[in-house]
């Protein structure tokens, strides 16, 4: 079999597709600001309002900011379901929507932060689509062409860049995932 009867695009999409569409996005449904908000240990990074957040480095352009250090702390700080869906819709997929698909220009310190478990999930969801519909009009020569300098790995195809957006969206929203399941557990322990 050779690459001609390969749909490479339709490949690439169908990694993150599926996993979206099987396991993560239900996983997401119904958070309550009190899990999004939660954090199991002290001083854990998180999205705050403006104005009482101790971390070096408060980001964004709203009523919320998300926390951070440059450079970042060793060990880094614990973050909880707000800290890392911001970094997921903001770092990971809005930069990278405006970079490459046309999407108004952001940074973590344009973004107006969620402050409520729905709002961030509405930001995801369409932070999502934006990027799978940018993707969807890739024909091969374009996953093949390097994504640039605004990439840490500007000579890397774009065919790079997607599979390294998908191992982001797993792993960050596993995570997410399992902070859930802890908050659920341990929050029924604690009503007992």
């Amino acid at each position: 079999m050779n690459s001609d009867q390969f749909d490479w695009n339709q490949i690439l999409r169908e990694q993150w597709e599926w996993h979206w569409n099987h396991q993560v996005r239900a996983r997401l449904d119904g958070l309550t600001d009190d899990e999004y908000f939660w954090s199991p240990v002290p001083d854990a990074w998180s999205v705050r309002p403006r104005g009482t957040s101790t971390a070096p480095v408060q980001a964004g352009s709203g009523d919320f900011t998300i926390d951070y250090a440059f450079p970042t702390p060793t060990p880094a700080p614990f973050t909880t379901i707000a800290w890392r869906l911001g970094h997921v819709i903001v770092g990971v997929l809005a930069m990278r929507n405006a970079t490459h698909f046309g999407a108004p220009a952001t940074s973590y310190e344009k973004w107006e932060y969620a402050g409520t478990a729905a709002t961030a999930l509405e930001q995801l969801d369409t932070q999502v689509e934006l990027w799978m519909a940018g993707v969807r009009g890739l024909d091969e020569a374009a996953l093949l062409t390097p994504v640039g300098s605004k990439e840490p790995y500007p000579d890397l195809p774009m065919a790079a860049l997607i599979l390294h957006i998908n191992r982001e969206l797993i792993h960050h929203l596993s995570e997410v995932s399992l902070l859930r399941d802890l908050y659920l557990h341990t929050k029924s322990g604690e009503r007992r």
